[in-house]
């Protein structure tokens, strides 16, 4: 078997267990098993100036291959153009995206300082899959240096309309550059149609049919079991004891403006508002971990945050109840996992999103004999497997106040059918699935719209609406 060769922004610690992993590094840990690897990129560390020559480390049956980025590196092709521009393009937010001829300068720069740094260590019948919007540039930099493997790209963020993404400068040149790779894949077919739409549109149709939708999953039984070991857990337990026989509602989201926590929070305060026979029955536990907090957009969103949870904690709470709970440091995923199991609602409502891991790991975590109710934002990616859930708008908090209303009185056996059909397809679709099937076609083995297709497509369903 050929060997496999990972690249993405940042590589896992290989110490860290499944329990605590980044969600690639759970979706690729089958294929790194089972085959000699090397998964390569930054470091995580910054220096003078971003290497060209890869540290190694042996573990298992992988090698990890690390490079430092530079300081001004750091700030032009991390901060700036990935995080600054492409980011919200990406999510449709071509109004809040920053531009500056810097930052692509050392987007470039990074993208073929990796490839110098990468080449020397691929042997000729290596396999390189490469991931995310980081990296546009990096085959085509792997080939101007001669490499001729075969060299796939994934996409795990959205990706927008023709009409959106032309407003990112150098647009078509990001586009261009995925001449190099044999197989792309995306979370979506809308993500796949819009980006052959844009291929095509710059006489690049040859490349479009490299495009296939491979939705990425979790790995559904370990998260399942860990949800039901942790539910005895000290913070577990304490949490149950807190909520006083209460239904608690969570939201587990990095703090971003993608995330539509803005709304969500405003959503909760309208069902409390306009369905006040819940108030004191029901806690919203809002874990949103602070990311990018020396950015200007992020401080802001935090003080929206902040200021709309105690708005609403100050209007509704009794002495002995508060509406929202909200926790902005980071919460260990098995913690996370036991407080998912208990709750009688998960609220995913991003205003985009590739695909929405939270939303497959909160079906995961219910216990099978009593689950709760997702209520799914119409613009995640998951929605198209999970038909089980309560579809909202997530600009709209009424919208978001109507389907937790509904939740709240849903009876069992309607959550049961609901959650069922989403677990089974939470189970089919797995990290693993989804890790075959991209290789499937990387590998040549399958055309690449043949292997993406057998992901499990469905149509959600909205949720009911009842009088207020």
């Amino acid at each position: 078997m050929s060997r496999l060769v990972i690249v993405a922004n940042r590589v896992p610690d290989p110490k860290e267990s499944g329990a605590t992993a980044g969600g690639l590094a759970v979706a690729m840990k089958d294929a790194l098993a089972k085959r000699d690897s090397v998964w390569f990129g930054w470091s995580g560390r910054t220096a003078d100036a971003t290497g060209t020559e890869a540290a190694l480390t042996r573990h298992g049956t992988t090698t990890y291959a690390t490079v430092d980025l530079g300081h001004d590196d750091y700030k032009h092709y991390y901060q700036g153009f990935s995080n600054a521009a492409l980011w919200p393009v990406l999510h449709y937010r071509l109004g809040i995206a920053r531009f500056d001829r810097r930052d692509f300068a050392g987007y470039q720069h990074v993208n073929t300082a990796f490839a110098q740094a990468l080449a020397p260590l691929l042997q000729t019948d290596d396999v390189v899959w490469i991931h995310d919007f980081h990296l546009f540039l990096m085959a085509a930099e792997l080939r101007a240096l001669g490499c001729r493997q075969r060299i796939g790209f994934f996409l795990h963020v959205p990706f927008p309309p023709r009409a959106v993404f032309n407003g990112l400068p150098h647009a078509e040149k990001l586009l261009e550059a995925l001449v190099a790779v044999d197989a792309i894949g995306v979370q979506t077919e809308d993500d796949a149609e819009n980006l052959r739409g844009a291929l095509i549109a710059i006489g690049k149709g040859d490349v479009a049919i490299r495009v296939g939708a491979f939705g990425i999953g979790i790995d559904a039984v370990g998260f399942a079991q860990l949800a039901a070991q942790r539910v005895r857990s000290k913070d577990v337990v304490r949490l149950q004891e807190s909520l006083a026989g209460r239904s608690l509602a969570i939201g587990v989201d990095r703090l971003d403006y993608t995330k539509g926590l803005p709304q969500r929070i405003a959503g909760f305060g309208a069902m409390l508002e306009r369905f006040p026979r819940h108030r004191g029955k029901i806690t919203f536990l809002q874990v949103a971990p602070v990311s990018r907090g020396d950015v200007a957009q992020y401080r802001q969103l935090r003080r929206e945050l902040d200021e709309g949870v105690g708005r609403i904690n100050g209007q509704m709470a009794e002495p002995d109840w508060a509406p929202i709970r909200y926790i902005t440091r980071a919460v260990p995923r098995p913690t996370i996992a036991g407080f998912m199991r208990v709750a009688r609602i998960g609220l995913v409502t991003p205003l985009r999103d590739g695909m929405n891991l939270v939303a497959k790991e909160y079906v995961a975590a219910q216990d099978p004999a009593d689950p709760g109710v997702l209520v799914l934002s119409r613009f995640a990616g998951a929605v198209g497997e999970l038909d089980g859930a309560l579809i909202v708008n997530p600009l709209d908090p009424d919208d978001i106040a109507e389907a937790l209303d509904v939740a709240m009185d849903m009876p069992a056996d309607e959550r049961l059918d609901r959650w069922s059909r989403m677990w089974a397809s939470v189970k089919a679709n797995s990290a693993s699935v989804w890790c075959r099937r991209f290789l499937s076609a990387l590998e040549g083995k399958e055309a690449v719209a043949d292997a993406g297709s057998s992901a499990a497509e469905s149509k959600p369903r909205r949720a009911r609406k009842k009088a207020a």
